[in-house]
């Protein structure tokens, strides 16, 4: 009787043995096995949220588990990135990486690098952006803009989703170009700043293309694009350059998981969001607000995170506005 009790107590270690490190050795294997969380810097409703969700769904079929898309407003949409810092490594937690976080070490005190403290998965798409006004404004094109100003110094406003975001910097830099003085109004999202500027209660918002369809509807005035090249959506408005303003300024964005996550489930994640993104659907919704797909694979996507954190850090002591 001792080989075969022997052989049940070798069994049992082999099996306790197995039951604490199996789950850890097969992580990557059975990934996903439960739902997986995106987090993104802005408001429901606008121009991020609406394609995230389209995108959310479709990844949803791929993986087998649901995608659940989390709102963190504010602070420029840099939440999500700082919050991978305290996530667990495991796949799934996941957050949207906006322009703003690679010039965080550059205008706040933080103990991250974006270059290095995030995985890079996936770059998705591209904002577009533009400058506008409620249709009933007296300001009818980007050197009425100026002007106005001009003839009225610090009393022009505009709203954006934030200080120290892309957009803010951008109307700083337009305002040194042109050798005049605006007053920033940041919000924590492109519904809450459409919503003043449609209410009359700020004169002008610099943001993403949530604003397009009350342009379409002739609520508002949309002023100028900020591409390299006109919108095919509004082919009729000027870009920056062509309203005399040297500024090109578009703002690539994907998805990072925390530090240290697995890479063959990097490589799941990046493969089920690359499908995703490639659906008719997901084109469609960012078309709605004049956007497009800005496909990187993980690596070309962590080059173009050290790249343009140099280029941020130059842009920042320009405008002097660095801590």
């Amino acid at each position: 009787m001792t080989p075969p009790l022997i052989h049940r107590r070798t069994l049992a270690l082999l099996l306790a043995a197995g039951f604490v490190a199996g789950p850890a050795l097969a992580q990557a294997d059975r990934f996903p096995s439960r739902p997986v969380k995106v987090m993104i810097g802005f408001t429901a409703g606008g121009s991020t949220d609406i394609p995230f969700r389209v995108l959310a769904e479709n990844a949803s079929k791929i993986l087998g588990q649901p995608v659940i898309i989390e709102n963190k407003p504010g602070a420029g949409g840099v939440l999500p990135a700082q919050m991978m810092q305290n996530a667990v490594a495991d796949g799934y937690t996941l957050a949207q990486v906006p322009l703003p976080v690679f010039r965080l070490p550059y205008t706040q005190k933080i103990d991250w690098d974006p270059s290095k403290d995030l995985q890079y998965v996936i770059g998705l798409a591209g904002y577009a952006f533009g400058l506008v006004v409620p249709a009933d404004s007296p300001i009818k094109s980007m050197q009425d803009y100026i002007a106005y100003a001009k003839a009225n110094p610090g009393k022009l406003n505009y709203g954006t989703p934030g200080p120290l975001t892309t957009l803010h910097l951008t109307m700083e830099n337009i305002a040194m170009q042109a050798g005049v003085t605006l007053n920033h109004i940041p919000f924590k999202g492109n519904s809450e700043s459409l919503q003043a500027v449609l209410g009359g209660h700020v004169m002008s918002v610099a943001d993403t293309p949530g604003w397009a369809p009350y342009v379409e509807q002739g609520k508002l005035r949309l002023l100028s694009t900020w591409g390299d090249k006109r919108s095919a959506k509004f082919p009729n408005v000027p870009t920056l350059k062509e309203s005399g303003i040297n500024l090109i300024q578009t703002s690539p964005f994907g998805l990072v998981a925390p530090k240290g996550t697995d890479p063959k489930v990097v490589q799941t994640l990046h493969d089920a969001f690359k499908k995703a993104m490639d659906m008719p659907n997901y084109k469609e919704s960012l078309a709605k607000f004049d956007m497009d797909t800005y496909y990187m694979d993980s690596a070309t996507y962590k080059q173009y995170a050290l790249d343009t954190m140099k280029t941020e850090k130059a842009i920042i002591e320009k405008l002097g506005m660095g801590k």
